[in-house]
């Protein structure tokens, strides 16, 4: 079962959290499902909360399982002026947590939300029990690759006729695919809404560039190795983050693990859901049984 939780991010803007496990028996309230360990779900750039179903639902057995659609995203507020910065992302899961009475809790985050997660558990090791990071990098991208993203955005056919053509282009036909990739066109065919003229993202290509922005340039190795709590680093063999950066990510926190998925890109925790649950369950098991 999923429920919808109205959280107020910062400076007032409204985020939608969906909770996957059971609702509590009656009467039960925060304090009943407050047993069970939390865990706060962070999607990366241009995902949305549902994308976690699968994960949250197999996670929700024994934890208190929450994924928060982040601002510019999914059900939340799109702010047309923002911000959208990395204060204002982390301020926001600070938010969810504190809100949700969820914390101390474990963070995982895809892509951008791994970096918000470990952002949070740098400036606020107080809500973070653990922290899972899945494929995304400490280096400066650069501008090179903001570049590339524009020029991708643009290259998008909108409005597609169907989903079936959204899943289509996402998967097979984007001339930045190697190889299709069936996984990647459900996966953008969920952030898609029909509009009068056909199907459209329901973020703005704008906002998703301007909340790139501000992360593309900085590393972020200053912050990882703030992080004390246990940190599982997550990467599939055709990932985004490279082995080597991916090891030294783990020599750098204080408390790192790392883990390889294979025959699997970015999109991993979509691309091999249960290789990917077989890697994140025993983590988080062992650290409920051992807090």
């Amino acid at each position: 079962m999923v429920r919808r939780i109205d959280v107020t991010g910062s400076g007032g803007v409204r985020l939608a959290a969906w909770e996957f496990t059971d609702p509590p028996k009656s009467g039960g309230g925060l304090e009943e499902r407050g047993r069970r360990p939390g865990v706060l779900l962070l999607h990366g750039l241009m995902g949305r909360a549902s994308h976690w179903a699968d994960t949250a639902r197999r996670l929700s057995a024994v934890h208190r399982a929450v994924a928060l659609d982040q601002r510019g995203h999914g059900r939340s507020e799109k702010p047309l002026e923002g911000p959208l910065d990395r204060t204002a992302y982390v301020e926001d899961a600070i938010a969810a947590l504190e809100q949700l009475e969820l914390g101390p809790a474990a963070l995982v985050g895809h892509a951008m939300g791994a970096l918000t997660a470990w952002q949070v558990a740098a400036r606020r090791p107080d809500l973070v029990s653990a922290l899972v990071i899945c494929d995304m990098r400490a280096s400066a991208l650069g501008a090179a690759s903001q570049r590339e993203w524009a020029e991708w955005f643009r290259s998008w056919p909108v409005p597609f006729a169907t989903l079936g053509d959204v899943r289509k282009w996402f998967g097979e036909d984007d001339p930045t695919l190697e190889r299709p990739r069936p996984a990647r066109g459900e996966f953008f065919a969920e952030v898609m809404a029909e509009r009068a003229d056909g199907w459209r993202p329901v973020f703005s290509c704008r906002q998703m560039l301007s909340a790139r922005e501000t992360w593309v340039y900085d590393a972020h190795w200053e912050e990882l190795a703030q992080v004390a709590c246990p940190t599982l680093v997550v990467r599939g063999l055709d990932a985004e983050l490279g082995r080597a950066e991916a090891q030294e990510m783990v020599r750098v926190l204080p408390r790192g693990e790392y883990a390889e998925i294979p025959e699997a890109g970015h999109l991993l925790p979509w691309e091999q859901p249960d290789a990917w649950c077989r890697a994140i369950e025993p983590f988080l098991g062992a650290l409920t049984a051992h807090p």
